[in-house]
């Protein structure tokens, strides 16, 4: 069963940058299609952005386009988001998941953007 663990959330100043990184385990990491999601106070977890299984394909959430960037490294098992200017509306716990025949969930990272 594959296991994911998030590292990389902080508090940062609006405009900052920050990379989340899920690390992976359990399983080939290149056998799953992977996303980020994320969950503000009071809302409804939303999906950030996702990337296929050999990395080729990407998509994004229109909030984050030109800003967020997906990548994932096969040989280290670890997926990647590289976070540019950085908005307060992006404060959120961010979520890593896996998904081939089923859904495989990280425990989140917080995000804090706020001067």
């Amino acid at each position: 069963q594959l296991q994911l663990v998030e590292s990389g959330g902080g508090l940062v100043q609006p405009g900052g940058s920050l990379r989340l990184s899920c690390a992976t385990s359990g399983s080939t990491l290149e056998d799953y299609a992977t996303g980020w999601f994320r969950q503000a106070p009071g809302k409804e977890r939303e999906a950030v952005a996702c990337i296929s299984s050999s990395g080729r394909s990407t998509n994004y959430a229109d909030s984050v386009k030109g800003r967020f960037t997906i990548s994932r490294d096969n040989a280290k098992n670890t997926v990647y988001l590289q976070m540019n200017s950085l908005k307060p509306e992006d404060t959120a716990v961010y979520y890593c998941n896996a998904y081939q025949f089923a859904v495989y969930w990280g425990q989140g990272t917080q995000v804090t953007v706020s001067s």
